[in-house]
This record gives structure tokens, sequence and C-alpha cells, in this order.
């Protein structure tokens, strides 16, 4: 398939996702001539980085929108179910169950913890061991959002009809499984 002339705008619906937003006149001197064609076509609003993250902060307006718990973020809800799902648990386990870094779940604990929604008991073995479990009070707060959850997932799906739903989910799946599998 022939990429389009430069100057020529696609449809985002065309294979290549690329669009032009750059006259080959205003593009820097010194460029190569294949550089200055992937410069050319090079659009961030129709780039996958860009689309993710605007899905993302469509889920988050919606999520802050329908949870009646101002204080409580995408984030730490996610690690709140994690830690039910999990049962006692490390903070690298929740880390690793919610993809987020261990320094930003251990922020995450400390803030569910000031709330009391979690509570941490240290290894007598091991003290460098610490095991992460919900509270009652945060047990209860998962039970009630949860059915508020599953539909802020809806509502981030929007119009998508069901086929649509399905291969959304499978591609980020298999766009967000490690190389390995």
């Amino acid at each position: 398939m022939a990429l389009p002339a430069a100057g020529e705008r696609l449809s985002p619906f065309h294979p290549t996702g690329i669009r032009t937003i750059m006259a080959p006149s205003k593009l820097p001197s010194g460029l190569s001539q294949a550089a200055q064609d992937v410069v050319s076509r090079y659009e961030v609003s129709e780039q996958i980085g860009h689309l993710l993250r605007k899905a993302y902060q469509r889920h988050l307006a919606i999520f802050s929108q329908a949870i009646d718990d101002p204080q409580l973020t995408a984030v730490q809800f996610a690690v709140l179910s994690a830690s039910r799902r999990l049962g006692p648990s490390s903070m690298s386990d929740l880390g690793k169950a919610t993809a987020i870094d261990a320094a930003t779940v251990r922020g995450i604990i400390e803030r569910l913890r000031a709330r009391d929604l979690i509570e941490l008991q240290t290894n007598p073995d091991d003290r460098r061991k610490v095991t992460v479990q919900l509270t009652r009070a945060g047990e209860s707060l998962v039970e009630q959002i949860t059915p508020t959850a599953l539909r802020i997932s809806e509502l981030t799906m929007g119009e998508l009809n069901e086929a649509e739903r399905v291969a959304v989910l499978y591609l980020l799946r298999k766009l967000s499984a490690p190389d390995s599998e």
C-alpha cells in the first residue's frame, strides 16, 4: 500500500493510521527526505499513546462523577479491589496485580491506611516483610462501590457495540501482555 503524498490527509480509519500535519516547506532543514516523509506524516492525535491517554482520561472523569466518595481515586479503588481478591499480600504483589510501580503503590497504601481502609502487618520473623490487607471498613467500601465500578466500565465503553467491546478488551490485553507470553 502506498503512503499518501505530503499534505494529503487520511481518514482515521486508513490502514496506516497516519495523517499529515506539516507541510514539507515547514520541516526543519537538514532532514533527509525519508526523515521529512516520516515527520510530515506524524500526528500526535492519531498515536496510540495519545488515544489511550484520552480513553483513560474519559474513564477517570466518569469514575470521579459516579463515585460518592470524593477522596477515593480510581487507582486507590483498584488497589482496594486487588487487595480484596488477593487477601493478605505484599505491596509487591499488589503492584503486580494493579500494574502500579512500587513507589506509587506505597503512597496509595499509606493514603488508604490513613483512612483506615487498609492495615499493614509486619512479619514477626522478618520485619522487612509487610503484609497488606483490607480492614472491615475497606471490605465494606469495596462491596459498596463494586457495582458502581462495573457501571463505570460500561459507561467508559460508551457507544461501542458488543463486538467492539470484546475487540477493545482483547486488543488491550494483548498489548499489555508481557513480551515473554
